[in-house]
């Protein structure tokens, strides 16, 4: 059976799991930076920071839960998917109470660190582990499909709360988070009611990675692949959050108002979505190696679009550019971990790699809030940022081509 009706047999038959995946990816929104950045104005008002000190602040609570998921991500090896997602939720949902009650930059910046950690940190890597660990032949296929909880935070979302902004102060609209974060919470246990332990499904299934070898964390890191990736995992986190992250000053220096600018959404996530599914089936067709060296590509391309847009015509044409790359981050990285460094120690391998990630989300808004700061406008600093997308685009290249040879062999290269 192929086509439509073995994708829908596909869903069909994983419905609980992919339904799982989808509402941790949903419910994790309450701590990434699309979500967070549209409450800018009223926090800097209420704290008194500038858009370079709000940076800061973002930087340094974001960079101490990348610091916390190297710790914290080699949980989902050993423990229940339910269970951890019940931790994460909870402490999301208390992270959301939080904000809606700070009353100093010092808890500001330890509510930030919470929400982050929670939501864009361990839920996010939560649900990508299940999906890589629990699905192999259709591992893009399950990856694409969770991936839409993000999807639909993101396309969702923004619209409601910027709304909902005009209506009431920002902080009752964390107390709603909150309120949703627990609504999900009982969802999730329904769905992973039968689910298998981590254990036993390595145990069933292990698939190893290159040189024939199940990669651990420190073979990871003694390993020259992982260092030259950094830039390709730096990239899409950093710059792609500082744009979410300043998105209230973009539209002011382009002169477009907040809502018509989040209302363009939509149409960058109709382009992510099916981005997303269509990377998913290249993955399973094709395997990783060929899109890790051009899915950061059109990053380069949307930032140079952004840059030079003064129509929100221009500014919609950047974003649905945008969404090319972020549905393929979407699958591609958690299915090359798998890929080339195997199965049975995923999730403390992909957490090493989510902590540089989060390390991006948090050099991107403190290095261009710093830099707004200093005069030079977001969009005045978008063609270095594409520059920097090509140059970690060409580096990716060259390693992946590199490596790939050393799947299809079984010498061990982990001291090459």
């Amino acid at each position: 059976m192929k086509g439509p009706a073995a994708y829908l047999r596909f869903l069909r038959d994983n419905a609980a799991f992919l339904s799982a995946g989808v509402l941790i990816c949903f419910t994790s929104s309450f701590g990434q930076t699309y979500f967070i950045s549209l409450f800018a104005d009223g926090i800097k008002a209420d704290f008194g920071l500038t858009d370079g000190e709000w940076g800061l602040a973002y930087t340094v609570a974001t960079t101490t839960s990348a610091m916390a998921m190297v710790l914290a991500g080699g949980l989902t090896d050993r423990l229940r998917v339910r269970h951890l997602a019940m931790f994460a939720a909870g402490g999301l949902a208390l992270s959301s109470l939080a904000m809606a009650n700070a009353q100093s930059v010092i808890a500001l910046i330890a509510t930030v660190l919470a929400l982050r950690f929670f939501g864009q940190g361990l839920m996010t890597h939560i649900s990508a582990v299940a999906m890589a660990r629990w699905f192999v032949a259709t591992r893009g296929k399950a990856l694409s499909v969770a991936s839409m909880g993000f999807a639909l935070g993101q396309a969702i979302l923004p619209i409601v709360f910027v709304a909902l902004l005009a209506l009431g102060d920002w902080r009752r609209l964390w107390l709603v988070a909150a309120a949703l974060v627990l609504l999900a919470m009982p969802v999730i246990l329904r769905l992973l009611r039968a689910e298998r332990t981590p254990q036993s499904l390595a145990a069933d299934t292990p698939v190893a990675g290159m040189g024939g070898h199940h990669w651990t964390r420190g073979n990871m890191l003694r390993h020259w692949l992982f260092w030259a990736l950094i830039p390709l995992l730096l990239g899409p986190p950093a710059f792609g959050t500082a744009l979410f992250f300043h998105q209230v000053h973009l539209t002011t220096v382009k002169g477009w108002a907040l809502v018509d600018y989040v209302a363009l959404m939509p149409l960058f996530m109709l382009v992510s979505v099916v981005t997303t599914f269509a990377s998913g089936a290249a993955l399973d067709r094709i395997g990783t190696g060929r899109l890790m060296s051009i899915y950061l590509l059109p990053f380069a391309l949307a930032f140079l679009v952004l840059g030079q847009s003064e129509s929100l015509a221009g500014a919609a044409l950047g974003l649905m550019t945008l969404g090319l790359g972020t549905g393929a981050q979407a699958t591609v990285p958690t299915a090359f971990w798998a890929e080339y460094y195997g199965t049975r120690h995923l999730g403390s391998i992909k957490a090493m790699a989510v902590a540089i990630m989060v390390l991006g989300s948090a050099i991107g808004p403190g290095l261009t809030g710093v830099l707004i700061d200093a005069g030079y406008d977001l969009p005045e600093q978008m063609p270095a940022i594409a520059v920097y997308f090509v140059i970690s685009a060409i580096l990716a290249t060259l390693a992946v081509r590199r490596a790939k040879a050393s799947l299809t062999s079984k010498i061990d290269i982990v001291r090459a």
